[in-house]
C-alpha cells in the first residue's frame, strides 16, 4: 500500500528544493511573528518549546488559541482548516455542544470524587455494546495505558513473556516500532520481550509464531503512525487462526482504528480479537483510554474470581471523560455518521491521488476511510506541500497524516483536493 506508483517520475529541478524548503521557511517565519515569540519562550521552560513531540514542525509550530467546528484560529491571527484531527482523536470537531454540556453539568455534581459512581457503568455498557470483542472493560487515560495494560493482562494470562508487534507500529509513547519519529532508535519503549515480524506478510508470522513463549499479539489494522497501511484481509485471518492455534491472545489497538466502522475495523474486516484497546476520539475531545475483551480474559482483575490483577490510575474514572464520552457516544457517534465521515475520507483519498499522478509527482496517498497519508519518494516535496498547505490556511501533520473530522464539508474537502492539483502543476 506504501509503494512507489509506477507512474511516478523524478521531479526535474531537484537541485531547487533545497532552496524552495528555505523560502517556505523564510515566509513562514515572516508571517507568523506572534508564535515565534511564543516558541522562544516556551523553549526556555518546555526541552523543545512543546510536551508533545509530534506536534512539532520547521521552522516552529503555530500555536493555536481558539478552535471551533473544523477550523483552528493562530496567535498570529491565521485561520487554518483542520485535517490533522488531533491525530485522530479530533474525530468530532472542536465543538459538539452536547459533549460540552454533558461536562458541564458533571462539573455541576463535583470532579475528582476518588470513588466509583453510576456514569462510569453506564459508559461501560456502552462500549462493551458496540464493540463484539468486549465483553468486559477497563478505563485508563491514553491509549498508550490501554496498551500497556493489555499486554500485561495478556502475559498473565497465558502465563507467558513474549509480544509479538509489527515493524512499523505504533501503539504508544512507550510502545513504538517504527523508522518515523517515536521509532525504536528514539523510543522510550517499556522492556518487555518483543518478536518484531513483518507487518502483512505470512512470512513474518511464521517468524512470529516460531516463538513458543508467544503471550500475545498486539496489532493496528491499519497502522496509523506507520503511515496509514492496511492490514489484508487474508494475513488478518491468517493471524487469528495461529492464535488460536497457539493459545495466544490476540489484541487489537483499535485506538484510532475504531473510527473506521460503527464496531470498529474489526467490524469491517469481520475479524474478532481477544482484546481491544481503545482510545482518542471516543473520549468526546477528553482524555481517554480503554481496555477490554473476553471475560474469561478480564476476570483476571476480578477478585471474586480468582482475580489476581490489579489496576491503579486515579483518573481512570474520572467525571469528565466519562460524562464526554457517553455523551459522543449518544449523539455524536451513530453508524450513519460514522460511515459518512469514512466515505468521504475514500473519495478524498483517491481525489488527492489523482491530483499526484495527473503531474506524474511521486507522491501517493495511502489509508482507509477518514484516515488517510500522504508519501512521497523525496522528503522535501512533503515539506513543501506541508507549507504550502499552510499558506492556504488547510493544515494536515506534517509527516502527510489526515484523520478527517465529522465538522468537515464537501467544501472543505474540496478546497483540499483544489489545491492540491494547482500545487502539483506548479511543482511540476
Amino acid at each position: 500500500m506504501s509503494a512507489e506508483p509506477a507512474a511516478a517520475q523524478p521531479v526535474p529541478h531537484l537541485d531547487d528544493l533545497d532552496q524552495w524548503v528555505c523560502d517556505a521557511h523564510d515566509r513562514y517565519a515572516n508571517s507568523h511573528p506572534k508564535s515565534l515569540s511564543e516558541q522562544e519562550r516556551a523553549q526556555r521552560v518546555l526541552p523543545g518549546g512543546n510536551t508533545r513531540s509530534v506536534l512539532h514542525f520547521e521552522p516552529f509550530p503555530f500555536r493555536v488559541v481558539f478552535a471551533e467546528g473544523a477550523e483552528v484560529i493562530d496567535l498570529d491571527g491565521h485561520r487554518y482548516t483542520d485535517f490533522c484531527g488531533n491525530y485522530s482523536a479530533g474525530l468530532l470537531g472542536h465543538s459538539s455542544a452536547a459533549v460540552k454540556q454533558a461536562i458541564l453539568d458533571a462539573l455541576d455534581r463535583g470532579w475528582a470524587v476518588g470513588a466509583t459512581h453510576r456514569e462510569e457503568t453506564d459508559l461501560a455498557e456502552r462500549i462493551c455494546d458496540r464493540f463484539a470483542s468486549i465483553e468486559q472493560v477497563r478505563f485508563t487515560n491514553s491509549g498508550t495505558e490501554a496498551n500497556l495494560m493489555a499486554i500485561g493482562t495478556a502475559l498473565h494470562h497465558t502465563d507467558r513473556s513474549a509480544v509479538g508487534v509489527f515493524d512499523g507500529a505504533y501503539h504508544g509513547g512507550v510502545l513504538a516500532f517504527g523508522d518515523s519519529p517515536g521509532g525504536p532508535h528514539n523510543s522510550l519503549n517499556v522492556p518487555h520481550r518483543y518478536r518484531v515480524a513483518e507487518f502483512d506478510s505470512i512470512d513474518g508470522l511464521d517468524e512470529l509464531f516460531a516463538e513458543s513463549d508467544l503471550g500475545c499479539v498486539l496489532i493496528e489494522l491499519v497502522q496509523g503512525s506507520g503511515g496509514c497501511r492496511p492490514v489484508s484481509p487474508a494475513f488478518l485471518t491468517e493471524l487469528r487462526d495461529r492464535c488460536d492455534a497457539s493459545g495466544t491472545v490476540l489484541i487489537f489497538d483499535e485506538v484510532m482504528t475504531s473510527r473506521l466502522s460503527h464496531g470498529g475495523a474489526q467490524q469491517r474486516y469481520g475479524v474478532t480479537p481477544d482484546m481491544t484497546t481503545l482510545g482518542k476520539y471516543l473520549g468526546g475531545g477528553m482524555t481517554f483510554g480503554a481496555f477490554g475483551g473476553r471475560r474469561e480474559i478480564m476476570a483476571e482483575f476480578d477478585p471474586a474470581s480468582g482475580g489476581a490483577l490489579t489496576q491503579a490510575g486515579t483518573f481512570n474514572n474520572n467525571v469528565v471523560t466519562v460524562a464526554a464520552a457517553t455523551a459522543a457516544l449518544d449523539t455524536e457517534l451513530s453508524a450513519e455518521r460514522i460511515d459518512e465521515v469514512n466515505r468521504r475520507g475514500d473519495r478524498l483519498r483517491d481525489d488527492l491521488d489523482k491530483a499526484f499522478s495527473a503531474y506524474r509527482l511521486p507522491m501517493w496517498v495511502t489509508g482507509m476511510g477518514s484516515m488517510l497519508c500522504i508519501h512521497t519518494t523525496d522528503d522535501r516535496l512533503l515539506e513543501l506541500f506541508f507549507h504550502a498547505a499552510i499558506d492556504e490556511g488547510l493544515f494536515i501533520a506534517r509527516r502527510g497524516f489526515m484523520a478527517l473530522s465529522m465538522a468537515l464539508t464537501d467544501e472543505d474537502i474540496q478546497s483540499l483536493v483544489k489545491f492540491t492539483t494547482k500545487w502539483s502543476a506548479t511543482i511540476k
